[in-house]
């Protein structure tokens, strides 16, 4: 399973249903459209296709970068880059 990091300061403590799930990653690939490949951390080798979210300097990612991922409860196979770490 891979490590969830936890709440954002400021967000709400308690997760609800519609609320993404926060997982560490490392970026693989940068695909076309400004998506990249991530590898979550964990036992298992499991990778998702994220799109970059907030600030512009997150447009930057290069492969190795190490990377928070929020994953949407509807669909495991993608998520949004939400920070570097």
């Amino acid at each position: 399973m891979p490590e969830a990091v936890g709440p954002r300061p400021g967000s709400a403590s308690q997760a609800g249903a519609g609320e993404a799930l926060e997982v560490a990653g490392t970026v693989r690939e940068a695909l076309p459209n400004a998506l990249f490949r991530v590898e979550l951390e964990g036992g298992r080798s499991v990778s998702v296709v994220a799109h970059v979210a907030g600030e512009s300097s997150l447009l930057r990612l290069r492969p190795g970068d190490a990377v928070v991922v929020a994953l949407a409860p509807y669909d495991a196979g993608r998520g949004r880059v939400v920070r570097r770490r």
